[in-house]
């Protein structure tokens, strides 16, 4: 049983800056930088070895010399996204209409969809400096686990939870929630809202446009 927990939509609200702004929008991604000790249990352990892979990357001073800017921009999103499920992420953010595409279709919002959840952070996560994570602890429900943490900045704590599936040999993110609210909730909300509206063609060409723009020279 799993762990529970027409118009052209402003800009804002195709970003994360909803559910958190600025340094936490980076932090909800990565959850890091100087980690407690982390309570035992795999699912913990994977996303600490996530974290640790990014902190070697964003503390590589190498990385950090200009010329190497898109190689280090690469290489986190590349440790994001070997944690991250997107496709799993991109369904239940869709919703219904996901069983109804064809494969070609799902890869094609799939690849949207991560565009959309990689501008939420990128340029935030190479330029942030954080105070800290601590692990609360970890439940398991058969091949779904949720992996609870605070969010140190300053004198806030901020709650962050991980929620992942085990497929099989590793556990993948499909969905965070940053103090009680979904990621994967909060941009279904916004899709069933244009798919009540328009027509799931308007929502892709709405992605698409996004999408352009965010890789824009």
């Amino acid at each position: 049983m799993e762990i529970k927990g027409s118009a052209v939509v402003q800009a804002q609200r195709w970003s994360w800056g909803k559910i958190a702004s600025g340094a936490v929008c980076a932090l909800v991604v990565f959850g890091w930088v100087a980690v407690q000790p982390a309570v035992a249990g795999g699912a913990t352990e994977a996303m600490k070895g996530t974290i640790d892979d990014v902190l070697k990357i964003i503390q590589d001073k190498e990385l950090k010399q200009s010329p190497r800017a898109e190689e280090r921009r690469q290489r986190l999103e590349k440790a994001v996204g070997d944690r991250f499920d997107y496709q799993e992420m991109s369904s239940r953010a869709l919703g219904a209409p996901w069983k109804t595409l064809a494969d070609k279709d799902r890869q094609e919002f799939v690849g949207l969809f991560r565009t959309l959840l990689t501008s939420s952070y990128a340029d935030k996560i190479e330029t942030y400096s954080g105070e800290g994570v601590q692990y609360i602890n970890e439940r398991t429900e058969k091949d779904y686990a949720e992996v609870r943490t605070k969010v140190l900045t300053g004198k806030t704590e901020i709650p962050l939870d991980y929620r992942l599936l085990n497929k099989g040999v590793e556990w993948r993110v499909y969905d965070v929630v940053v103090d009680g609210v979904s990621l994967v909730n909060n941009y279904r909300g916004q899709f069933s809202k244009i798919l009540r509206d328009s027509s799931y063609a308007d929502l892709v060409e709405q992605l698409r446009k996004k999408s352009d723009k965010i890789k824009a020279p």
